[in-house]
């Protein structure tokens, strides 16, 4: 026996046995100990390296001496979990063998602006033997189920064939059928989830037929609303071009094997004349009606046109076509894209619905939504081959998309009139038209149940809030999420007020104004309303209905509904106004002159610290229908309202008297007051032209006028009752009562003083933007923020960002801790940014925190004036700008403050406290004027407090000449004043310094500190 040895390392490999002469050689187990100690070296350090691949791996020398082995069957559990990929979607070559076979579905939507005939969806219909496509308009996901039905009898009928499979996603609406397609022997497929490359013969037909929709409208400059025509004629067009995937062949000619027509076709949105058949038997009257091409009208041989004069919907086969021409692309034409269909020429989109492609022809003179035809598809054959219906709404109150028809007939009795508004006809719905006969409404599939955006999981959100229909505090929770950590009872309650006015925040929380013609004419007390003003209208002699004049072009309309409320919180009326959309006016032509002065907040707010001290009586009254006493002089004309209609088309209204809405009409009425006014004796003030004053001895009346609505106060009872009894004989007038509800500002009153808040205007932004059950910050902003207008993504609905803004500036009128982030988000209206809607957010969840904060003008005063200013030095890091804040406060209650972007560069911090010293003079000399007026008289100089002893050196002596002469105009202005006794210059310190809060982001504790120090408080707060 032999034992055999590595010679370099000494280790024993084998043992020879010596038989016969030759050495038999076996080997040790060692040898195969060293092979599974390899594979377990590869595991090991596949999971050094961080788990690369296997021929990765191989590749890494240096490891070992010996090469490394792998089990090829072994599977690295962390890799499958971590490296897991989706497998590549194989390209679908094969087709269906004849049309019908198989069908694609998909649905878009819904979109943010719904299109003419109300819908805000679109079916998708592709067959995949010839590319054909069908588009369908929905106005809710839950028709799709009578669209697919009556799409399978017509294929059935129409072309002798069975529809074998339909493939959808998971859509709830396409579930529903499944029970239908199971007796009809349908095979339903669905895609799986999250994996529309399944469905990817829809889903790439969607973006063919949205790439062709988006040029078609850019080309006709066509406002958004008629997306829905851009689609309809899109897919008509797609069905008609050959495809290089059907050998060079269009998907109509697979389907009937003959050419498609092309004489039909004309440039989409271009000008159009359609032959007049509404005459009336006048010789003289025009022959065309001047049109917008719209598409191909549907079981009609003719074009869908758009009256512009009208504004109507019709199909004509009598049309001349102008192809080079687009009107929506010309200058002088109405900007539709900025109005809201639902706001203005409402009874002409909504009320009369759209037939189905299944529907009977509707006559060619008037029909508003028709369906789109194919001219040379009229036979009996083939008469709805790759139409495109129009959109299929239910009902009214299915959503606002859908509408119904309230006409007034003008020359009608009022009792002819009332029933139409009280019993609104609505048009058979495309619906009904392709149910069976006597398919009962429970066949339609529910609504699917929305959940919270992904985007809401950053946030505690509460989504399901209901109104408050009791008192306030008896209700413990406004929401019905009781899971909710951050619920707003906890933030807000009302046991500090007494019951009536517990009644009143009760009676104004529960009541929900319409935000337009189709919320409204569902609910029989706006109808009524609505009447009433057209009543009232008609009565006055508002106007005289006439065809419109040649070169004159008429302005729209709209509604605009308010609840007015008594001062026990009853709803004393449902007030529709009848408002002119003026923004269309032109300057020499349908106005002049404009201007009329409306009471500037911080003179309400004066007025209402003044009754407080002196504890005048305070009262509200509101003229009815105002604009209509005013007489208007220029010749204006105007659409019908929306619910009215003439006995005569193509009639507007010419208007004799001043309606809301118009330039001239706050001149019109305010003139027509004033002279009222100071014929009964008042005086006009200087400082505040809507101020007037009455005095009779020691005793004194003040009227203060916004519009149409009066506030009223003085310290004679017996002058108030004579003056209302005055301006009831002057024009027709309601008396609201005691001051509760200004504006949109909350007023309560106890011997304190008077407290304004806005808390009901907080809850419905937080309702609005579904923050209500948000956590809360203790400070509207962050320290030391770097919000920049040109870094970060662009936020995706610039124009929510813009109205909520525009929100929270009307919300700093009682709200003044909030004014300088406003001031911050106001600089990125044009662009904002993700960071910025971010910033909103966060202002939003500090209002969560103090809903009904507000500022208390205290009645134990004596009425001096006290004026703080501040500034932060080149704070701006685009323009290096300064920010102004001051605060004047009234007898220790806040009444004026400003945050503001100095206008131009201060060279040092000095000069620019020094610039914001200017300013809050000049609001001072103003205050002081107004004080005048209302009886109120200052003899010593005011204090000025400023935390700049440079700045106070500077106005009170003429010192720094080489830096201050500049600004030497305002280093005149304040010296001047200084001298004549009106203000006192002062110095206080950064941390007491009230105004700073208007022009930085503070922390929590000095926030709290300076808002206490100001006189806000929250007396909604829990105890």
């Amino acid at each position: 026996m032999k034992n055999s040895q590595d010679l370099s390392t000494r280790i024993p490999i084998g043992v020879a046995k010596r038989c016969g002469g030759v050495y038999y050689f076996h080997c040790l187990d060692k040898l195969r100990a060293h092979s599974i100690k390899g594979d377990r070296l590869g595991d090991l350090w596949h999971s050094r390296l961080g788990h690369p691949s296997k021929t990765v791996l191989r590749l890494v020398s240096g490891l070992q001496k010996s090469p490394i082995t792998f089990d090829s069957n072994k599977i690295c559990d962390a890799c499958m979990r971590g490296k897991q990929t989706r497998d590549v979607f194989a390209i679908n070559t094969a087709r269906a063998i004849e049309p019908f076979e198989l069908i694609h579905c998909d649905i878009w939507g819904p979109y943010r602006t719904p299109a003419t005939s109300g819908a805000r969806y679109f079916l998708t219909i592709v067959d995949d033997f010839s590319r054909a496509v069908w588009i369908h308009l929905l106005c809710e996901k839950g028709e799709v189920f009578n669209v697919l039905k009556h799409f399978i009898a017509m294929t059935t009928r129409q072309f002798n064939k069975q529809v074998k499979v339909v493939r959808a996603d998971n859509g709830l609406e396409f579930q529903k059928l499944r029970g239908y397609f199971l007796n009809d022997g349908i095979i339903f497929q669905t895609s799986c989830v999250y994996t529309p490359q399944q469905n990817g013969r829809v889903e790439r037909k969607h973006r063919h037929i949205l790439d062709m929709a988006r040029t078609l409208r850019f080309h006709a400059h066509l406002p958004i609303q008629f997306w829905g025509e851009c689609v309809l004629t899109a897919g008509y067009l797609i069905n008609r071009l050959p495809s290089p995937l059907l050998d060079n062949k269009s998907p109509y000619e697979l389907l009937f094997n003959k050419l498609p027509s092309y004489n039909q076709l004309r440039v989409f949105g271009c000008l159009c004349y359609a032959h007049n058949k509404e005459r009336t038997g006048d010789k003289f009257a025009p022959r065309g009606l001047k049109c917008v091409f719209l598409g191909y009208a549907y079981s009609q041989k003719g074009w869908k046109v758009f009256d512009l004069d009208t504004k109507r919907h019709f199909v004509s086969r009598d049309v001349s076509f102008v192809e080079t021409i687009f009107p929506f692309a010309m200058d002088n034409f109405p900007d539709y894209s900025s109005r809201k269909t639902d706001d203005t020429q409402v009874e002409n989109l909504v009320i009369r619905q759209a037939p189905d492609d299944m529907d009977t022809p509707y006559e060619s003179t008037r029909v508003d939504h028709p369906g789109v035809v194919h001219e040379e598809l009229h036979d009996a054959a083939n008469p709805s081959l790759l139409e495109q219906s129009q959109p299929t709404c239910e009902s009214i109150d299915r959503s606002q998309d859908s509408g119904g028809s309230m006409d007034i007939v003008h020359g009608a009795t009022t009792d002819d009139v009332t029933r139409m508004i009280d019993h609104p006809t609505f048009n058979t719905t495309s619906e009904d038209v392709l149910s069976h006969a006597g398919q009962e409404t429970s066949s339609l599939p529910q609504k699917r149940v929305r959940r919270p955006p992904a985007w809401h999981h950053d946030y505690d959100i509460q989504l399901n809030t209901v109104k408050i229909t009791s008192p306030p505090d008896v209700g413990s929770s406004s929401s019905v999420n009781s899971g909710n950590p951050y619920p707003l009872s906890h933030y807000v309650q009302y046991s500090h007020f007494s019951v009536e006015h517990r009644a009143f925040l009760a009676a104004i929380s529960a009541t929900k104004e319409p935000g337009s013609f189709r919320e409204a004419v569902c609910d029989p007390r706006w109808r009524e309303a609505m009447q009433r003003e057209i009543s009232a209208l008609e009565r006055t002699g508002t106007w005289t209905l006439t065809p419109l004049p040649p070169g004159k072009r008429a302005i729209y309309c709209k509604w605009v509904y308010k609840i007015k409320y008594k001062s026990d919180g009853t709803i004393d009326r449902y007030k529709a106004r009848l408002v002119v959309c003026g923004n269309r006016q032109v300057q020499g032509i349908d106005y002049s002159e404009t201007f009329a002065p409306v009471a500037k907040m911080v003179t309400v707010r004066t007025l209402l610290m003044v009754a407080a001290s002196r504890h005048w009586e305070l009262h509200q009254m509101d003229v009815d229908n105002a604009f209509l006493h005013g007489d208007l002089h220029e010749e204006v004309y105007m659409h019908l309202p929306p619910g009215y209609s003439a006995s005569t088309s193509g009639q507007v209204c010419r208007l004799l008297r001043s309606l809301y809405g118009l330039r001239q009409a706050p001149r019109c009425w305010f003139s027509k007051l004033t002279g009222s006014l100071k014929q009964y004796g008042f005086e006009q003030s200087h400082a505040d032209y809507s101020l007037f004053t009455l005095r009779r001895g020691n005793n004194i009346l003040c009227v203060l006028v916004y519009v149409d609505d009066l506030l009223i106060t003085g310290n004679n009872h017996d002058m108030i009752v004579a003056f209302k009894h005055y301006l009831a004989s002057s024009f027709p007038i309601k008396d609201l009562g005691r001051l509760k509800y200004f504006l949109g500002l909350e007023v309560a009153r106890n011997s304190t003083g008077i407290f304004l808040c806005q808390r009901k205007y907080v809850l419905d932004i937080l309702a609005e933007t579904g923050l209500t059950g948000a956590k809360p910050v203790g400070f509207p902003m962050i320290q030391n923020h770097s919000l920049q207008s040109d870094s970060g993504p662009l936020f995706s609905d610039p124009e929510r960002y813009r109205r909520l803004v525009g929100k929270l500036i009307y919300l700093t009128l009682t709200r003044p801790d909030i004014s300088y982030s406003v001031h911050i988000l106001s600089q990125f209206m044009h662009q904002p940014r993700q960071a910025h809607w971010d910033a909103v957010v966060r202002v939003l969840r500090y209002l969560k925190g103090h809903p009904g904060q507000g500022i208390l003008l205290c009645s134990s005063s004596d009425l001096s004036l006290t004026g703080f200013c501040d500034s932060d030095w080149a704070s701006c890091p685009i323009t290096r700008r300064s920010v102004t804040g001051y605060l004047v406060l009234l007898g220790g209650s806040p009444i004026s403050w400003r945050t503001k972007k100095q206008v131009t560069v201060s060279r040092s911090s000095a000069e620019a406290e020094y610039r914001s010293m200017a300013t809050l003079t000049c609001e001072l000399i103003w205050l002081k004027n107004l004080l005048h007026s209302l009886g109120v008289v200052h003899q010593s100089p005011i204090p000025v407090y400023c935390d700049n002893k440079a700045a106070i050196h500077i106005a009170s002596n003429p010192v720094f000449h080489e830096r201050t002469k500049h600004i030497e105009l305002d280093c005149h202005f304040i010296r001047d004043h200084i001298q004549a006794g009106l203000i006192t210059p002062l110095y206080r310190t950064t941390t007491e310094q009230l105004a700073d809060l208007f022009t930085k982001a503070l922390g929590a504790s000095q926030f709290s500190y300076l808002l206490t120090k100001m006189g806000i408080i929250d007396p909604h707060a829990p105890s």
